[in-house]
């Protein structure tokens, strides 16, 4: 499985966010990758974002109108997918403005993490280590408590 992060914004190679990711990136069973471009304005970013989405992935839209999942029912939807044949999937974090509904209109999830608003480097952070929890529920492993 591969799962693709792909963001606005660059996050900085020592940053403490940075650890956090690298720590759960090292940890994944799955390729992690991160792709990330500049802030720019809300057109540009879409385009940056769609266009980064290779053929046949499953699209995770990460917004803040989506469904708040519990990490359970996202293992069990994502579960689904591989079930199906899925190979990769994409989590698209969008800038400081969000995401356009055309963005949204691509997602085979629309996704929400809550209604806080996080930084989006802590959001990679956050989304990172679900993803790590995501692998962890899936293989039975106790990482994960409810």
């Amino acid at each position: 499985m591969k799962a693709t992060i792909i963001a606005i914004g660059k996050c900085k190679k020592k940053s403490p966010e940075a650890e956090i990711i690298a720590e759960y990136v090292k940890r994944s069973k799955w390729e992690l990758i991160i792709k990330e471009k500049d802030n720019s304005n809300q057109e540009d970013e879409a385009k940056f974002l769609q266009d980064a989405i290779p053929v046949g992935a499953k699209v995770v839209v990460l917004d803040e109108r989506g469904e708040n999942l519990k990490s359970v029912e996202l293992a069990e939807r994502i579960g689904k997918w591989l079930t199906n044949g899925c190979s990769e999937i994409c989590f698209l974090i969008g800038g400081a403005d969000g995401h356009l509904s055309e963005t949204r209109n691509k997602a085979d999830l629309v996704l929400s993490f809550g209604k806080l608003t996080l930084p989006h480097m802590l959001m990679r952070a956050v989304l990172s280590e679900q993803i790590y929890r995501i692998q962890t529920i899936l293989a039975g492993h106790p990482y994960h408590r409810e």
